[in-house]
Formats: structure tokens, C-alpha cells, sequence
């Protein structure tokens, strides 16, 4: 995690005589609205920039809601949606790691954990364990919600990678084997969603907007 930087809050604290447990609701619903500076590699498809974490969030808990049915497995549609909301939060502190950048990814655990820790220490301690526990379990994807979670956050940007026409698929060193290695966690969720995916590599290689494969 990089320098640690005052609450929102603290600039502008809010009035006294809240009650304790909202107060601190309220300063980490502030807090969290820093998740919408954070900016990540994916273009966006409806205009020229790149997306936002804030964005992105939204958009894979709109995805979990309308492809749910996909899942190769039974899921609870709205504890998913609680997944895919929190995994992303700890990126206000800890930055984006992109897919292909394989020193960023070195260091990502060790500063996603400490950004959690500092980041949902300010709930109270029922809603900050509940919480970390999202987290935990998206990140360990051992359950049918978090490995469908994961699957819509590795869909998501390549779909989004399909409509820049590459888009990321161009970055340094990067080929659509690659694309397919990384995308592949997809499979581990939803069979459909993947013959899918790979479809959408496949044709983006054909057609140029990747590096060819090595073999």
C-alpha cells in the first residue's frame, strides 16, 4: 500500500452528535466514494477513456443479475452481487494491479491486505467483519457465488477489450494465449460463458487485434 492519506472525513468531519455505529457508516460510505478516482486499464466501449473501479463494479453486478442463469452451478444471486461490489474496494488504497502486468502482481496480496484492513477497520466491528469476509471469499473463490464473481470480473474487461478492438490485448508481451491463460478462470464458473469467451479471443486473433500465439 502507498502513502496512507487522511480520510475523506477529515477534511470535512462530519456533525457531532451522530450516533457512534452511523457515524461510522457514513465515514466509510465517503470514504468509498474515492473508489470512483481509481482508474484501470480497460477501455471504456461507449467513449473514449478508460473505465473507472467504481464503474466497473456496477457493471459486473448488473452482468452477475442478467447471466446468473449461466452459472454451471446453483448461485445466490444477490450474495454475489455483494461480492463483486466489495472485491474492488481495496484498490482505493492498495491501486489497480492490471491482468498483464506481471511486477505489479508480485506485490498485489500484500498491499490488497493491508488496504482491506485499513479500509474495512472503519465499520463497526460486526459490519467490518462481515464485510472482510466477502473479500476473503471472493479472493479465495471457494464457493459457487465467488468463482462466478470471478468469472464476471474476467469477462467483463474482455469484453470490453473485444469492443476497443483489442485494447489490452496490445499491451507489451502480451499474445492471445495470454488472453485465453488469464481469461481461463471463467471455465471454472460457467462452461457457457467460457465457449463463449474463447470465441471472442479466437475471432480477436484472427483478426489481428492480438499477438498471434507463439506455438
Amino acid at each position: 500500500m502507498g502513502a496512507v492519506h487522511p480520510l475523506l472525513t477529515d477534511t470535512t468531519p462530519l456533525p457531532e452528535g451522530l450516533d457512534a455505529r452511523l457515524r461510522d457508516q457514513l465515514t466509510f460510505v465517503i470514504e468509498v466514494d474515492r473508489l470512483k478516482t481509481i482508474l484501470r486499464q480497460s477501455p471504456l466501449a461507449a467513449a473514449d477513456r478508460r473505465e473507472n473501479d467504481a464503474e466497473h463494479s456496477w457493471h459486473l453486478a448488473l452482468m452477475v443479475v442478467l447471466l446468473a442463469e449461466h452459472s454451471d452451478e446453483p448461485i445466490d444471486v444477490g450474495h454475489t452481487v455483494k461480492l463483486v461490489l466489495v472485491h474492488d474496494l481495496v484498490e482505493i488504497y492498495a491501486g489497480d494491479t492490471p491482468l498483464y502486468d506481471a511486477e505489479a502482481a508480485h506485490t498485489q496480496q500484500a498491499r490488497e491486505e493491508a488496504a482491506a484492513d485499513r479500509l474495512f477497520g472503519l465499520l463497526p466491528p460486526d459490519q467490518a467483519r462481515e464485510v472482510r469476509a466477502l473479500w476473503d471469499e471472493f479472493e479465495a473463490r471457494s464457493t459457487p457465488e465467488a468463482r462466478f464473481a470471478k468469472a464476471m470480473d474476467r469477462l467483463q474487461p474482455l469484453l470490453l477489450n473485444w469492443m476497443a478492438r483489442g485494447g489490452t490485448w496490445k499491451s507489451p508481451g502480451v499474445t492471445a494465449d495470454t488472453v485465453r491463460s488469464r481469461k481461463a478462470v471463467i471455465g471454472d464458473a460457467s462452461t457457457a460463458l467460457w465457449e463463449a469467451g474463447r470465441t471472442l479471443i479466437d475471432e480477436g486473433e484472427r483478426r489481428g487485434w492480438s499477438r498471434p500465439s507463439l506455438s
